[in-house]
């Protein structure tokens, strides 16, 4: 059974950083793409970042790039979300998701393709 955990979330200042983690289990981090999503209220869920199976290539969005990084720690089923300079406008509830798509293939940024969820968890940036 596919199970994700996100943790990690919390207050933070502006320009300051925050690490959100995902914990997995129930299938292998080797042949699942992972995406991080962010959602506030009355706005369709965002995609920030994926990274694929196979050769760990990312996909990022504009609103992120250069500031936010995803990383895979397959020995320990673990995908973390790294901000870096967050702002007050990255504040929302963020998701780690996961599916298995053709091993390689470009990972995907749009919440439709994901079927596995974790239950999100709240980053607020706020002097």
């Amino acid at each position: 059974q596919v199970q994700l955990v996100d943790s990690g979330g919390g207050l933070v200042q502006p320009g300051g950083s925050l690490r959100l983690s995902c914990a997995i289990s129930g299938f292998s981090l080797n042949y699942y793409s992972i995406g991080w999503f962010r959602q506030v209220p009355g706005k369709e869920r965002e995609g920030m970042i994926c990274v694929n199976s196979g050769d760990l290539s990312t996909d990022v969005a504009d609103s992120v790039k250069g500031r936010f990084n995803i990383f895979k720690d397959i020995d320990n089923n673990m995908v973390y979300l790294q901000m870096d300079n967050l702002k007050p406008e990255d504040t929302a509830v963020y998701y780690c998701a996961t599916d298995q798509f053709e091993y390689g293939d470009s990972c995907l940024r749009s919440s439709l393709d994901y079927r596995y969820w974790g239950q999100g968890t709240q980053v607020t940036v706020s002097s």
